[in-house]
């Protein structure tokens, strides 16, 4: 190839620093990178998810099966304590670790279904709220006014009352609690994006409301819901926690974290086990979740992603 033909090392040099960027990152920059996320608390997670998921192949006993002979056995590291109990039993001679496996499991469902529910009508209200505005966004916000200044445990609790404990149950309560928060940030968000110039451009096109919340401010409102449905998650567990604790969340014997510690507050000077490790488990989830979503909102907010 004639001398002429061949590229300039000066073209070249961009695209070499391009490749060496993508597939060797500079010593300087990855540490700081990498010292952003937040790995023992994405790891306490995916370990607590592993142990809702794969519970009947981790629990070592049977949650909900009794023996009175084996009551209040110590932690299997303290003196009196069996290899077969690797954290103890309760009053009722049931194995904390697998009722705390599978406690795991009731709490990330209830956090599941009640985000589900509660995050998608509240998303649905800001966006109809923000983008219609008028008598419909007054009549919308009043509704998230009042929501916010009735007492959430006591509107929880008489529910549990009137409709009965259970699962169902407990998912509407702390849904009626969520809504309203989620509306409130979205509808926010949308009264920015509803000024943009791709929503003017979209009504000059004639697209309908509807296709405009839909394809054009949805998209651009699902970060901030993510956002908002990892810093809720502790919120809910926290609130199913609290009901099973005040006897309105799931009946025993299904084991939940927040009934664990409710059975064992009466015994914390001499089976300190049965309400302490349940409450560090819950302790645990939320910090962590609390601490991935703090991460995540800054990932995706670019104005915090350059700070």
């Amino acid at each position: 190839m004639a001398i002429a033909d061949r590229p300039s090392p000066t073209a070249e040099q961009p695209r070499r620093a391009l490749w060496r960027a993508l597939l060797w990152p500079s010593r300087e920059a990855s540490p700081r990178r990498t010292a952003r996320v937040p790995w023992v608390p994405i790891a306490i997670i995916a370990t607590i998810v592993v142990m809702a998921l794969f519970a009947p192949l981790l629990a070592p006993q049977s949650p909900i099966d009794q023996t009175l002979r084996d009551k209040l056995l110590p932690p299997a590291w303290m003196a009196g304590g069996s290899d077969k109990y690797l954290l103890g039993t309760d009053a009722f001679g049931r194995d904390i670790l697998s009722r705390l496996i599978y406690g795991a499991r009731v709490s990330l469902l209830v956090a599941v279904l009640a985000l589900t529910a509660g995050g998608g009508v509240g998303l649905m209200i800001g966006i109809t709220a923000g983008y219609v505005g008028g008598a419909v966004d007054n009549v919308l916000m009043r509704l998230v006014d009042a929501a916010f200044t009735f007492p959430a445990i006591l509107f929880a609790l008489l529910l549990a009352v009137t409709m009965g404990q259970g699962l169902g149950t407990l998912v509407i309560a702390i849904s009626l609690l969520l809504w309203a928060s989620f509306a409130r940030v979205i509808r926010g968000e949308v009264l920015a994006l509803r000024q943009r110039d791709f929503v003017a451009l979209a009504k000059v096109r004639g697209c309908s409301t509807l296709r405009i919340m839909l394809t054009h401010i949805l998209p651009n409102v699902l970060n901030t819901f993510m956002v908002l449905v990892t810093l809720n998650i502790g919120v809910v567990i926290i609130a199913e926690a609290s009901l099973s604790f005040l006897g309105a969340g799931i009946p025993p014997p299904t084991p939940t974290w927040g009934l664990m510690v409710s059975e064992g507050r009466g015994r914390i000077a001499d089976a300190w086990w049965v309400a302490l490790i349940p409450g560090i488990a819950i302790t645990l989830l939320v910090l962590s979740v609390n601490l991935f979503g703090d991460w995540l909102r800054d990932r995706l907010d670019p104005r915090l992603r350059q700070l």
